[in-house]
């Protein structure tokens, strides 16, 4: 067998995206440049910095099957029952917060320009709910916890009270400088499996160093499978932790 015919060998037997469907939220070049055009009469949500890495985690398929902000009835279902409405699992909301005065200025079925809070417009939302949520509930079934001194649970605490949901499309992402060779959209990752060819991966998943007990997993995991994808959080991490840096050296 060709190592072209092995890499589509492993691209064709490696496991679906959760739900199915790889999700990509980009917008092609002519719908950037009519929906850059209808931007100026939208009403403008400004981002920080958590929704817009939601935005990137969305865009590019990382969390598929989500195409947008999560709805009513995908945000109870989540929080309540760990699934999306249609019953896959999911466990965490991915959600987009705003006060009750910006949800004045949204429509239902409407848009919306999700803008940096340096103006850069990132995305277009089409409205599809608009609703009200329960952060005590929310904190206590996702985070097991109401205490603020989990910072999820603090970061839920300090959004604002209202949520809208809808799909997204993406027009700009902010430019990765640091450790840029890293940054692989799960596309790019497949593709690399499958150039190496891989089927079966195993994921290891750390906000802190390799250290000798996520060493030894790894090796036996390895014992099993393909190939290893080492994948450390970077971004907004816990003020205590190891700087990424640090890490990825």
């Amino acid at each position: 067998m060709t190592a072209v015919h092995e890499a589509k060998a492993a691209a064709a037997t490696t496991i679906a995206p959760h739900g199915g469907t790889l999700i990509n939220r980009f917008a092609n070049e002519a719908e950037a440049a009519s929906l850059r055009s209808k931007a100026a009469n939208l009403p403008v949500i400004e981002l920080d910095a958590r929704q817009i890495s939601d935005i990137e985690l969305i865009a590019t398929g990382a969390a598929s099957p989500l195409q947008g902000f999560l709805t009513r009835s995908d945000y109870h279902s989540v929080v309540h029952d760990l699934r999306l409405a249609n019953g896959l699992p999911w466990s965490i909301p991915i959600t987009l917060a705003v006060t009750a005065e910006k949800s004045k200025e949204l429509k239902l079925d409407g848009d919306a320009a999700l803008v940096s809070p340096s103006g850069v417009l990132v995305a277009i939302i089409t409205v599809r709910d608009i609703y009200t949520y329960d952060r005590e509930a929310e904190a206590a079934n996702v985070y097991g916890t109401t205490e603020q001194a989990h910072p999820g649970v603090a970061s839920l605490y300090s959004q604002p009270e209202i949520l809208v949901g809808g799909e997204i499309t993406v027009l700009e992402l902010p430019v990765h400088d640091d450790f840029p060779e890293y940054y692989l959209s799960p596309a790019q990752t497949r593709a690399v499996f499958a150039e190496r060819g891989w089927q079966t991966v195993v994921g290891f998943q750390t906000r802190n160093p390799v250290h000798r007990a996520h060493e030894y997993l790894q090796k036996v995991a390895l014992e099993m499978v393909d190939g290893l994808l080492l994948h450390p959080l970077v971004g907004q991490t816990k003020g205590d932790d190891i700087p990424a840096d640090v890490r990825m050296r």
